[in-house]
């Protein structure tokens, strides 16, 4: 009898182990935590993206632009002035607003986008700002297409050639007057590719480039240079590009 209760009891003892491990309170109660907890992580996530959102279209006045750190995230509305090349779904333009140019770096768009980017398109730009042996550019950079329309005439910088002033016209569509052509290369030695352009103004000589993606050799402005020789006095058009100094991306050029 003491044998047959003994039995009975481990019996008794393992049914109820079995009972506790299996305990369904226990488990939806872990469950109810991962969940609560999800909950809570989802919020918190929901709230850094609505603040990330917030950031990025804010658009900045092109002192706030000139004002930001390298590497941070920008937002400006400006307008297209002239494109330097597309290849790989990534194009280069040149834009402007009337306060300030930003250079707009292997932005990311279609073919097709970049062909219905004519001069004048009023977009809106959100990139990072970075540098390049001085060129200030946005790269990394999305866009939405605005309305409105805006076409920039160029602004006469002559008079700060030499100075610390000219870099704030940086990317800008310029002109410069009466310059002397000092010197005329081809990158690589031949016809076809970049032509280098050394210009004087009181004595100060100054780096210039037609750059053969902005204007092709097929163009009249890269054709003029073929007739110019040292001590041509000329008018010169552009963009205020900037590499390691002054480095204007030649538009148009007439001789005096």
């Amino acid at each position: 009898m003491k044998k047959f209760l003994s039995v009975l009891f481990v019996f008794v003892l393992a049914l109820a182990c079995v009972a506790c491990d299996n305990t369904p309170n226990v488990s939806e109660g872990e469950n109810n935590s991962v969940a609560d907890n999800s909950n809570v992580s989802t919020e918190a996530g929901d709230e850094s993206v609505t603040d990330n959102s917030e950031a990025e279209v804010k658009v900045m006045t092109y002192a706030e632009f000139v004002a930001a750190e390298l590497d941070t995230l920008v937002c400006v509305e400006t307008y297209v002035q002239a494109k330097q090349s597309w290849y790989e779904n990534k194009g280069t333009f040149y834009t402007q607003n009337e306060e300030g140019a930003y250079y707009l770096y292997d932005m990311p768009c279609t073919e097709e986008e970049y062909n219905a980017l004519t001069v004048g398109t009023k977009i809106r730009v959100t990139g990072y700002k970075a540098e390049w042996y001085g060129e200030i550019e946005i790269t990394e950079a999305e866009f939405e297409v605005l309305e409105g329309s805006y076409v920039a005439e160029p602004i006469d910088v002559t008079d700060l050639l030499g100075t610390e002033e000219l870099i704030e016209k940086q990317n800008m569509y310029v002109s410069f007057n009466d310059l002397t052509i000092e010197k005329i290369e081809y990158k690589n030695g031949e016809a076809g590719d970049d032509i280098y352009v050394t210009v004087s103004k009181d004595g100060e000589e100054y780096s210039f480039c037609v750059e053969r993606y902005l204007t092709a050799p097929d163009t009249d402005v890269y054709k003029a240079f073929a007739e110019l020789t040292q001590g041509d006095v000329v008018d010169i058009e552009g963009f205020l590009y900037w590499y390691k100094g002054v480095n204007t991306h030649i538009t148009s050029v007439a001789k005096n």
